[in-house]
């Protein structure tokens, strides 16, 4: 019977698949120890050995160190308790992988410099804490001293990115994207002076009740003059223009005259930043967000409309 049965190193490779060389190393190591010599002095090895040699074979391919499972094999060493831990070394250098492939993936469609290079790097090796202060700083400069407006809790909170456990490539190079824009003193400024006309406009309109959010109201109003193809030059697009121009007049409780359309004007080209629209991509992207919708098209034919009338 195979119990009683002892094989030398030679069988054992047989029996296992493994090289004669591998087996007499693991032997020599006292992974797989000899049940006793045969007559000329060589080793033998009991049907035990296979299933030892069997595990080994299975744990080493799994990248387990020989030290490791020793231990293990020996009984000294739980082996769910080894798996797990394994395991959670394994996810972390997963994590260390992706974040250095998307940087790499990053470097190559953006031909970026040494030093832009760098910035990825480091950007996307942040912990979750350092994150968490370099978006805090940035919406603490755009939005600092202005969060007592009511509406201002909820926008730092939908512009706050939240990069997972185990992201996606793409969520790791739309993250260090945000984060070099967050660092930018320029767009920093934009959303500062956007945030302040915000705020200028709910000091006014605080008595009278809740208002809609300015883009909101255009995208309403203008999206079907957009889907009509409607000229922002033609006469069709008056009375559309007289909407909008009027509603905000109310809102800030002021006569819809030239004065009034510049401004607006110049509030749209403002918010119509390039940049903000590609913050709320990326982020997004970072939280698992669906695309935002667009209303770049609707600023442009808003503010071609106001300019158009208020050229004399």
């Amino acid at each position: 019977m195979d119990g009683d049965t002892l094989y030398s190193i030679g069988e054992l490779a047989k029996r296992t698949g493994l090289t004669v060389k591998t087996v007499r190393f693991y032997s020599d190591r006292g992974i797989v120890v000899p049940t006793g010599r045969s007559p000329a002095g060589y080793r033998l090895y009991s049907i035990d050995a296979v299933a030892r040699l069997d595990l080994v074979r299975t744990l080493r391919e799994l990248g387990l160190d020989l030290p490791t499972i020793r231990r293990v094999v020996d009984r000294e060493l739980s082996l769910p308790e080894v798996a797990a831990a394994h395991a959670e070394a394994l996810a972390v250098q997963i994590r260390v992988l992706g974040l250095r492939r998307a940087v790499l993936t990053a470097v190559a469609e953006r031909g970026s410099t040494p030093e832009e290079t760098e910035l990825m790097h480091r950007l996307a090796q942040l912990s979750e804490e350092e994150r968490r202060r370099l978006i805090g700083d940035f919406l603490d400069a755009a939005f600092g001293g202005l969060d007592a407006a009511p509406a201002f809790a909820g926008v730092m909170r939908s512009m706050t990115p939240e990069l997972p456990d185990n992201p996606e490539a793409e969520q790791v190079q739309a993250w260090v994207e945000l984060a070099e824009m967050s660092l930018d003193p320029d767009f920093r400024a934009v959303v500062r002076r956007m945030a302040e006309d915000q705020a200028a406009e709910e000091a006014r309109s605080d008595t009278m009740g809740p208002r809609r959010d300015i883009a909101a109201s255009l995208r309403d109003q203008v999206g079907p003059a957009l889907a009509a193809g409607i000229d922002p030059a033609s006469p069709q697009a008056d009375p559309i223009v007289a909407a909008f121009t009027a509603h905000y007049a109310h809102l800030l409780g002021r006569p819809d005259d030239v004065e009034l359309r510049r401004r607006l004007a110049t509030r749209l080209e403002s918010v119509n930043d390039p940049r903000r629209e590609r913050y709320l991509q990326l982020l997004a992207v970072v939280n698992g967000w669906s695309a935002p919708e667009s209303l770049a098209p609707v600023f442009d034919w808003s503010v071609q409309a106001l300019r158009l009338r208020t050229q004399q």
